[in-house]
């Protein structure tokens, strides 16, 4: 005959993962030890266990054994505070029944974030006086009245099982859609095109970066639409590179087991498109990397976690958050980062994931939806882009720009781009020096001559300003005006030789 604390043990199981919306964990080798949860907005943790207590101080023992295992999943969830419901299910006769009061709470932590509450069931239970402060009240009624024998203890024990073990099941066949293949296409692209910009003038040379593809605004604005893939596998020196790739390295793979290979290759390259497009509609900024398509794997995740928020907050939820929240306050309050490429991308990535939905759920009114919301948001990013209206032309990269265009011979988009630059009212020395360089080889040396002298006005201590108004005045035969600011240059720069060998021909 089966016993009736046993029986108890499997049906209370039973009507918790079957009825109540718990989960199992955590179950023991002997299967005496069954750990649940339910994904309530207040998780609760509840522990079954079948024991066989002779003493007081077992019981006391396994408490505090129990105490440092609900810590450690305390830290491991990362809960402010935690509570498992702990339920002895006792096999043997109570030899002293006033030794085994198990009523009060016991707590870990510095603070007592952990509490353990027990209760104690015996072949004497009576689960239909369960108050409604129990743990197990609202299936008292499902319990209270059933035979039992045998075969109906292991029908119920073999149906518990198999169904925690299919939800279990049925939850880690959602990450595994595929094996990863396309991160890894993605990781030996951008490896060797990291080492063709070395093998080509360096990683960090602008010019470099604007000649494989990097997205620069004007040439886009000139038709080079495919600015808007390329920067994806193009990265600004090694360290960028390498934390680029670490990163793909091991968000990919997921993506990649989660929406499987096509999928992923979909989102991938929306997501670094969508962070190209919003940076050219935000920064007028040379800009080139993964970071957009890696943040539109970000996006992914928190679509998933759209779908499936219990199983995303159980497994990677919180983790996610705070890496998203950091990495955008990073960009937010360090300068030099394209924070509109990685909102971009991560925008890019969550539309792209509802596009394509998770594999083998089909849901054409959600996914038209998000296709026709990413088409709509990416045609008003581009014609904002190509309007400009947005755009915070940076001085330092509209300079930085310009000074690439007059070393590759592009002075008139050069001078174009300074003097819009100048008409905002946002010139800078720079500009006006970079100006009068085009203005004097043009042979246009009254302006160039007026700007040079704004550079100066600008920042007094501009010696190359000082040395190229000193050669255009000796071009000009004006000797007197350029001594002048020949020694000014050497003043400043004092060991330059150039400068040096101008004000000695200058005092003959």
């Amino acid at each position: 005959m089966a016993n009736r604390v046993e029986y108890l043990y499997w049906i209370i199981a039973h009507e918790l993962i079957v009825n109540g919306g718990y989960r199992l964990f955590k179950i023991s080798s002997d299967q005496n030890e069954l750990w649940l949860e339910n994904d309530a907005k207040k998780p609760k943790i509840i522990r079954l266990a079948q024991v066989e207590f002779q003493t007081a101080s077992q019981i006391q023992q396994d408490l505090n054994r129990l105490t440092q295992i609900g810590e450690n999943l305390r830290k491991q969830l990362r809960k402010r505070k935690i509570n498992i419901e702990n339920i002895y299910f006792l096999l043997n006769e109570l030899p002293d029944e006033e030794s085994f009061q198990v009523d009060s709470p016991v707590a870990a932590g510095r603070r007592h974030q952990t509490a353990v509450y027990s209760s104690l069931i015996t072949d004497q239970t009576d689960p239909s006086i369960w108050s409604s402060g129990h743990p197990l009240s609202e299936i008292k009624t499902s319990i209270a009245s059933e035979d039992y024998d045998d075969s109906s203890l292991e029908e119920i024990k073999e149906e518990t099982l198999v169904i925690a073990h299919s939800a279990n099941e049925k939850d880690r066949q959602l990450f595994n859609a595929s094996t990863p293949f396309f991160t890894y296409v993605f990781i030996v692209i951008q490896l060797g095109m990291f080492y063709l910009l070395e093998s080509n003038g360096g990683s960090t040379n602008t010019q470099v970066l604007i000649d494989y593809g990097a997205k620069y605004n004007p040439l886009i604005e000139q038709g080079d639409w495919w600015r808007f893939f390329t920067p994806i596998v193009l990265h600004i020196g090694l360290l960028h590179l390498f934390m680029n790739t670490l990163a793909l390295f091991y968000l990919g793979p997921l993506i990649e087991r989660i929406y499987g290979r096509f999928r992923f290759l979909f989102i991938y390259l929306l997501a670094g498109f969508s962070g190209s497009l919003m940076s050219f509609v935000f920064s007028y900024n040379i800009s080139a990397g993964a970071s957009g398509a890696i943040f539109g794997c970000f996006g992914a995740l928190l679509y998933f976690g759209a779908r499936y928020p219990k199983l995303f907050f159980r497994t990677m939820g919180l983790n996610v958050l705070i890496v998203i929240g950091i990495n955008i306050a990073f960009g937010f309050t360090v300068p030099g980062i394209d924070n509109a490429g990685h909102l971009g991308g991560l925008a890019g990535g969550f539309l792209a994931a509802g596009i394509v939905s998770l594999p083998k759920q089909k849901k054409l009114i959600n996914q038209t939806f998000f296709f026709i919301g990413a088409i709509t948001l990416i045609l008003i990013a581009l014609y904002l882009g190509y309007s400009g209206l947005l755009v915070n032309k940076d001085p330092m990269a509209i300079n930085a720009i310009a000074q690439e265009e007059i070393q590759s011979g592009d002075y008139e988009n050069a001078y174009k781009n300074l003097t819009a630059l100048r008409d905002d009212g946002k010139a800078t020395a720079e500009t006006y020096f970079l100006m009068s360089f085009i203005e004097l080889n043009e042979k246009r040396y009254e302006e160039g001559v007026a700007n040079l002298k704004r550079a100066i006005a600008e920042r007094h201590n501009f010696h190359e300003a000082h040395y190229n108004l000193a050669l255009v005045y000796r071009e000009l035969e004006k000797t007197q005006e350029a001594g002048i600011h020949a020694e000014k240059a050497l003043e400043i720069m004092p060991d330059h030789e150039p400068y040096q060998q101008l004000a000695e021909e200058l005092n003959r």
